[in-house]
């Protein structure tokens, strides 16, 4: 990089690394919005190390115009450098949060994939034909299934039998105190038997 002489040098300088460093950015703005994939590619490589380059050529030439303003600029020229910094400070910035964002959502897609293949590696092991521990396991489950069902038959039959005693006992007695009344009563007896 050269070294300017003069504060016209230095601002023609910085803005022709602000406008490289704005179509960069742009590049790899693009680059984040559609990028799903885990792996980093040269693409992106390249992309982050010219722009943290850029900004660093930056950052130089902003701190030689610094060194300009000190030595007795006007506050034109001051109000000019002040400029300059909060552009490469927004730049930098937006560099950073986009570069984080990759990041996230590198690890995001990162993780659904390990969770994929956890998902495909638990369904194989479900469905695998050959697999003998696979059989047994699915016997098992059956054999348990069908014991449930005949221990749900079994305890309606048991409260179907309790019910039915419940129920003989009831008319046992009712019929042995309408037998007691009609001794009792004649009347009774007449007209039971006349039904």
């Amino acid at each position: 990089m050269d070294v300017p002489s003069s504060w016209d040098a230095l601002r023609k300088q910085a803005r022709k690394l602000e406008a490289q460093l704005d179509e960069q950015m742009n590049l790899y703005r693009k680059l984040v919005s559609t990028k799903v994939s885990t792996k980093v590619d040269s693409q992106e490589n390249d992309l982050e190390s010219g722009i943290d380059r850029l900004l660093k050529q930056l950052q130089q030439v902003n701190m030689q115009m610094q060194d300009w303003v000190s030595s007795g600029g006007s506050e034109m020229v001051s109000h000019t450098l002040t400029r300059h910094q909060e552009i490469l400070q927004d730049l930098t910035q937006e560099f950073y949060r986009l570069r984080s964002s990759l990041r996230a959502k590198q690890e995001h897609a990162s993780l659904l994939e390990d969770f994929r293949e956890f998902d495909r590696s638990r369904l194989d092991l479900e469905e695998g034909v050959d697999s003998t521990e696979h059989a047994l396991l699915k016997e098992h489950a059956a054999i348990s299934r069908s014991t449930g069902q005949m221990d749900s038959v079994i305890s309606q039959a048991q409260a179907t039998l309790g019910a039915l005693v419940l129920q003989r006992s009831t008319f046992g007695g009712i019929n042995s105190k309408l037998s007691n009344v009609s001794s009792r009563l004649p009347t009774v007896k007449k007209n039971e038997k006349s039904c």
